[in-house]
């Protein structure tokens, strides 16, 4: 049920993973020199749909990575294991979401990216006993990469890449982590240190 504290969550998760989100693509946008463009026959009611969508997979995913399988596996085998098992659950089925499957390279990467968001996900779960805070970030993200951004399986959104450069060495790495763990630790400083029982 909505309470002050979790609706609270829900629109500092969202707000959050979602500057989070459009940090990262303004960083390669600018210090790559790639450039977007309105995608001008978009519509509203393509946004609406997509938005749809997202909700949707983002409530499909959390009622089963956080709802179900951490909710049992922490009383199973406590909090810190069920979090590690809910994360690397996530990061697997993420394998099968993002095609990964012929090269071990995107494999590896998927896992660290989407287990490491499970992580961060489990443990807000753990710590606030409620789905709000998890939704929350997993929907900021999604609506701004996917819908926003058109990087995920509905294509060609409301931005779209006129120019797409890719670097290598330090600056692809910076960018990289910050992708991987600008939301974990905004969120192990919004949680503070709250208990998890």
């Amino acid at each position: 049920m909505p309470t002050k504290s979790r609706l609270k969550d829900l629109a500092f998760g969202i707000l959050m993973a979602a500057g989070i989100g459009i940090t990262y693509h303004l960083l390669r946008a600018y210090t790559l020199n790639n450039s977007w463009r309105l995608n001008v026959e978009y519509t509203f009611l393509q946004f609406l749909t997509a938005l749809w969508w997202v909700f949707k997979s983002v409530l499909f995913e959390e009622l089963i990575f956080r709802g179900a399988l951490l909710y049992i596996a922490i009383k199973k085998i406590g909090i810190h294991k069920a979090c590690l098992l809910s994360a690397a659950c996530f990061g697997v089925y993420h394998w099968f979401t993002m095609g990964a499957f012929g090269n071990p390279f995107q494999l590896i990467i998927v896992f660290i990216m989407t287990g490491i968001a499970g992580l961060a996900f489990a443990y807000a779960f753990a710590k606030t006993k409620s789905l709000y805070l998890p939704f929350a970030l997993h929907f900021g993200w999604n609506v701004i990469t996917i819908v926003i951004f058109s990087n995920g399986p509905l294509g060609l959104q409301l931005f779209i890449y006129e120019n797409l450069h890719s670097t290598h060495g330090t600056l692809s790495s910076i960018i990289f982590l910050f992708q991987i763990f600008a939301l974990p630790i905004g969120l192990y400083f919004y949680l503070g240190k709250k208990q998890m029982n």
